[in-house]
């Protein structure tokens, strides 16, 4: 497939590596960055120093904080800023994108109020445009240094699939497709909130077979939640699924991860949270999952247990015992029948 024009919206560690992968495979880069200076520091170093420090750009990418200038001509836009303001970003951004543009969320988030998907609030912004999301165990640090990794691209479209694979094909980052867009952007999107729980865990001292066991029951959680919502329950069994939760529940790269530790060692929610410097969406999400489980009446004791520490200041304790509660002794759940939970 020949070259084209490829936009990335976000200035941030993961769309940095978007850019940049895109670049290295021949596409000019719009790079959209709040930050008119930090846009031309990284124009002159061909470097992001705020998150990427060291990382060498290829000079075929051109930041800027002019969206218009960004965005031109672009045949595919990813978009990678946080749930918190990706709609207004998108608004912004939408009267200057070409009719037949693609739109890609990178975002791992759900918004506050809608309880809508970035997928969604791609359709409802820009109904014209085709959309597609990817996700999966990508920690742009790794990325950065070349560790071989995999994601998801995710959209109902084939030819969006393609098109987003020969856009990010790699020797070291394989690109694979999914059709479930909605199970793959909820994954990426629920796994946040049991990063969290496993950093918490970690800092209370728990060991790899608490770990182990906290991912298994959080992947249980999920699927349960988002066949509720009407997602391939098996979707969670992929990348964008299990994949994506046991690196984000493995290791301090991981933000969600890091504010779980804080939050372990006693360091309040906000200051954990301001000490990071970054958008840990899991803090945010789990308040919105715990709500649309209790409207839906899904059991999900992980989740409520998360929200009980950060939000009505739970014993940390209570999380370890949130493990524990009675579920049938069911351990896989995704061929079961219905009634599968006892409360």
């Amino acid at each position: 497939m020949s070259a084209f024009k490829v936009s990335v919206i976000g200035g941030g560690s993961f769309g940095t590596v978007i850019a940049n992968i895109t670049a290295e495979n021949g596409h000019d880069v719009g790079f959209w960055m709040r930050s008119e200076s930090q846009a031309q520091e990284l124009n002159r170093l061909h470097e992001n120093t705020q998150y990427l420090p060291d990382y060498r750009l290829n000079e075929r990418i051109h930041a800027t904080s002019d969206m218009a200038e960004a965005v031109k001509d672009s045949r595919l836009i990813f978009v990678a800023v946080p749930s918190s303001s990706f709609r207004q970003v998108v608004s912004d951004m939408v009267p200057h994108i070409p009719e037949d543009v693609i739109l890609v969320s990178t975002t791992k988030g759900i918004e506050a109020g809608s309880f809508a998907m970035m997928s969604q609030i791609l359709n409802q912004e820009a109904p014209r445009a085709r959309v597609g999301v990817l996700s999966g165990p990508n920690l742009a640090l790794e990325i950065a240094k070349k560790d071989l990794a995999g994601t998801v691209i995710a959209s109902p479209e084939e030819d969006v699939r393609e098109i987003v694979k020969s856009a990010l094909k790699s020797k070291y980052f394989r690109v694979y497709a999914n059709n479930d867009m909605f199970g793959v952007e909820l994954g990426g999107s629920l796994k946040n909130i049991y990063a969290i729980i496993a950093g918490i865990a970690a800092a209370l001292g728990m060991g790899h077979n608490t770990n182990s066991m906290l991912v298994t029951r959080a992947l249980t959680e999920m699927a349960r939640f988002g066949k509720e919502l009407g997602a391939d329950p098996m979707t969670f069994l992929g990348l964008a699924g299990v994949g994506d939760l046991v690196v984000t529940c493995s290791t301090p790269l991981s933000r969600n991860y890091r504010i779980g530790l804080a939050l372990g060692k006693g360091t309040p929610v906000e200051k954990a949270v301001a000490e990071l410097g970054q958008v840990a969406e899991g803090v945010n999400t789990v308040k919105l999952v715990r709500e649309k489980a209790q409207e839906l009446g899904v059991y999900m004791p992980l989740a409520n247990g998360l929200y009980k520490i950060i939000y009505e200041n739970d014993s940390l304790d209570n999380i370890i015992s949130s493990l524990m509660l009675s579920e049938q002794a069911l351990d896989v759940e995704f061929a079961a029948n219905e009634d599968k939970v006892l409360d």
